[in-house]
C-alpha cells in the first residue's frame, strides 16, 4: 500500500476523502495497461491539494476513477477503498454514486466546450444538475442559475441563461462550468486544469472567482494543473505524479523549498526564472515512460541525472517514503537525500 500524506492533525480532523492504493487499468491492443498504479492520498475539508505531473501521469484518470466516471470497459478501477466521510465508493452502488456525484463530490473539467451538451442552452443544464438533486420548481431553479451566473461573472445573465455553449466565449464557458460545479454547494470540488488554453487575463479571473468560491463554501478543492505558478498561489499541499504514481508529496512551501525527488526538482528547474538573468530555459531530457511497455525499477530512471547509472535504480521501484523530519513529505527515489541537497537545485519561485 502507498503511504498517505496529511498536513492536518488527524486527532482534530477526519479526511474529507481517503484514497487507498488506488489502481485503474484499461485494456488495450498492447494487453493490461497500468495507468494509476497503487495511488494513496487524503484531502481535508477546506485545504487545496495540488496534483502536477505530465501528461499521461495518471492525473485525470486518478481523480475520474474517486468520481466513478472511469468506462467499464476497458477501465477496471481496484483499491483497497476510497473513503468519502466514511462511505467507500469503491463498493456503493451505481444509483448511490449518482446521488453523490455533482451534489457532494462535482467537477471542473478541462474542456467545457465537449462537456457542455451543444444543443442545450447552459440555464437548462445548469437547472437540470439541480433538479437532479433536489425538489425544486423550473422557476426556483433558473431563479438559482442566474444567480450563479452573476457570482461567477458572467455579464447579463438572465440573457445568457437562454444561450448555448457556441454562444459563450472560451472563458464565459469556463465561468458557466465552475456554476455548474458548485450549483449544489459540494463539499470537494475537483478542478482538471481549469484555466488550459485560456488567456492570461481570462486565466487569472477564474482563479479569482475559483478562489472566492472557495471562501464562500469552504469546499475542499483537488486543483490537476501543470501550472506550477498557479500551484504556488493556490495550493496548501501537492502531489506530484510520474508513470501513474505519486513520486513525492508534501507541503506547498516544502516542495518548492526543498524538493526530494529529480522528478519534481526538474520540474521545478524549469520555471522561468525573474530574480535572475538566464539565456535558456532547462528541461527534462527524454520522454515520460510508455505505461504499456514501461522501464524496468524507477520508472524515471532512463532520464534521472541523480540516477548516474546505479544499478538499484534499475532493478527496483522505489516506495514512496517519508523524507526528513516531516512525516507529511514522501518521496519515492533511492536517493532522496541527494536531491535535496541545496547545492542540487536552486530556486527562485516565492511561495505565498
Amino acid at each position: 500500500m502507498g503511504a498517505s500524506v496529511s498536513t492536518v492533525d488527524s486527532e482534530s480532523r477526519r479526511p474529507l476523502l481517503s484514497v487507498r492504493n488506488l489502481t485503474t487499468s484499461f485494456s488495450t491492443e498492447f494487453g493490461v495497461v497500468d495507468a494509476v498504479r497503487g495511488v494513496s492520498w487524503d484531502i481535508y475539508p477546506g485545504e487545496v491539494l495540488g496534483v502536477v505531473g505530465e501528461s499521461g501521469s495518471g492525473k485525470s484518470v486518478t481523480m475520474g476513477a474517486v468520481m466513478g466516471l472511469v468506462p467499464s470497459p476497458p477501465g477496471i478501477v481496484r483499491g483497497d477503498e476510497i473513503l468519502f466521510e466514511g462511505r467507500d465508493l469503491l463498493t456503493l452502488p451505481a444509483k448511490e454514486m449518482r446521488a453523490i456525484r455533482g451534489r457532494e463530490i462535482a467537477m471542473i473539467f478541462q474542456d467545457p466546450m465537449t462537456s457542455f451538451n451543444p444543443v442545450r442552452t447552459i440555464g437548462h443544464q445548469i437547472a437540470e444538475a439541480i433538479r437532479v438533486h433536489e425538489k425544486v420548481s423550473k422557476k426556483a431553479a433558473r431563479t438559482r442559475v442566474i444567480e450563479l451566473l452573476r457570482l461567477v461573472g458572467v455579464p447579463s445573465p438572465e440573457t445568457r441563461y437562454g444561450q448555448y455553449p457556441h454562444e459563450y466565449s472560451g472563458g464565459m464557458r469556463q465561468r458557466a462550468m465552475i456554476a455548474m460545479a458548485i450549483v449544489n454547494r459540494p463539499k470537494l470540488l475537483i478542478a482538471d486544469e481549469p484555466t488550459t488554453a485560456l488567456d492570461v487575463t481570462i486565466q487569472a479571473q477564474i482563479l479569482d472567482v475559483l478562489t472566492s468560491i472557495r471562501e464562500e463554501t469552504d469546499a475542499a478543492m483537488v486543483l490537476i494543473t501543470h501550472d506550477l505558478g498557479l500551484i504556488a498561489e493556490m495550493a496548501d499541499r501537492v502531489m506530484v505524479m510520474y508513470g501513474g504514481k505519486a513520486v513525492e508529496t508534501a507541503d506547498v512551501r516544502a516542495l518548492f523549498s526543498s524538493p526530494s525527488n529529480p522528478y519534481t526538482a526538474g520540474l521545478l528547474e524549469s520555471l522561468p526564472r525573474i530574480d535572475a538573468e538566464v539565456t535558456s530555459i532547462s528541461s527534462i531530457p527524454g520522454q515520460p515512460p510508455s505505461l504499456a511497455s514501461p522501464p524496468s525499477g524507477c520508472y524515471f530512471h532512463p532520464r534521472c541525472e541523480v540516477s548516474g547509472g546505479r544499478s538499484v535504480c534499475r532493478t527496483d521501484e522505489p516506495p514512496l517514503r517519508v523524507f526528513g523530519v516531516d512525516e507529511s513529505h514522501l518521496s519515492a527515489c533511492h536517493f532522496a537525500e541527494e536531491v535535496a541537497d541545496p547545492a542540487y537545485l536552486e530556486t527562485g519561485v516565492v511561495v505565498r
